[in-house]
């Protein structure tokens, strides 16, 4: 069945949703312009303050406290120091009363960012996942410096095999919180994630749309992208590291900062570095993609139209 347009609908939520690089931005601009909308961003690396240069934050500035891009508002951007961790309950934390608000102003709240977790989060609800338990992800960390991601996530296969077949190796923060879970509750994360969500979403009607891209259009962008940020990023590590921060904070995991941390810090070239950034995202752009065809049902529309086009075919 196909999703329905946005005209067709009382009053829904926009979410332009896909994987990064996409120009998923664009598209959600040009449909707050006109509709009146604001835009909740659901992108982990927008939330970090002084982080701008590799977390693709539209530009824009502060007007009697909300950021607005093109007089949009453009909310749930700047909000944590990179020390500060975040995960999806606490980005449905914040972003829940910044939703009631926009729709209590009637206003249609359009949500855009790659990150399902987030989206599902303050969309559908959490499952009743054990809270975190500091000490025993600091001795897991540990054990992954000493004996690599490879032999945690052979533990994660002897104790969760489920949920080791779902997380990859390298996702060395996910194979953590699933050995986590089990260690901490008994309990597979993978039969947890199975059970009823406990929501209070406020959400109501959901409107999913994406751009589709094939996989080398999408690789072409992505190395594009990569290029013209990856400069600037190294500029804004070299400001922040050593002198306030040593790259080892939540914030500096976000999608290419270690590559720039390495590159800083002499570990790797410079063209090393770009290299593996592109690989990394990429490989998320992948994840990405194949979350939201397996987990949504998106409207998925062709980027050749340019945003305009594509805002005035979804009224």
């Amino acid at each position: 069945m196909d999703v329905p347009r946005l005209k067709a609908t009382l009053k829904p939520i926009a979410a332009v949703v896909g994987p990064t690089a996409s120009g998923k931005t664009e598209i959600a601009l040009s449909l707050a312009r006109r509709l009146g909308g604001e835009i909740l961003s659901a992108d982990m690396g927008q939330l970090y303050r002084r982080l701008d240069a590799g977390t693709a934050k539209p530009e824009g500035r502060w007007e009697d406290g909300v950021y607005r891009v093109g007089g949009v508002p453009y909310h749930l951007v700047d909000l944590l120091d990179p020390s500060e961790r975040t995960d999806a309950g606490r980005y449905a934390a914040l972003a829940r009363p910044v939703l009631e608000a926009v729709r209590g102003r009637g206003k249609m709240p359009i949500i855009v960012g790659g990150t399902g977790l987030y989206l599902r989060a303050l969309l559908e609800g959490l499952h009743p996942l054990p809270a975190r338990n500091a000490e025993l992800r600091e001795r897991l960390a540990r054990v992954a410096l000493e004996k690599g991601r490879a032999f945690l996530h052979e533990e994660l296969q002897r104790l969760d095999p489920e949920s080791a077949r779902r997380i990859p190796p390298g996702n060395i923060q996910r194979v953590i919180r699933a050995l986590e879970v089990v260690l901490a509750s008994g309990t597979h994360m993978s039969k947890l994630l199975s059970a009823p969500r406990a929501s209070s979403s406020p959400a109501g009607e959901v409107v999913y749309f994406g751009l589709e891209y094939s996989s080398e259009d999408l690789r072409v962008r992505i190395r594009a992208r990569a290029e013209s940020m990856f400069p600037r990023m190294i500029q804004e590590v070299a400001r922040l590291v050593p002198a306030e921060y040593t790259g080892a904070e939540p914030g500096f995991r976000c999608l290419g900062y270690p590559e720039a941390l390495a590159c800083r810090r002499g570990e790797l070239s410079f063209e090393e570095s770009l290299s593996s950034m592109v690989r990394a995202t990429t490989a998320y752009a992948r994840r990405q993609r194949t979350w939201f065809r397996g987990q949504v049902q998106v409207r998925w529309l062709d980027p050749a139209a340019g945003p305009e086009r594509i805002a005035e075919e979804l009224l």
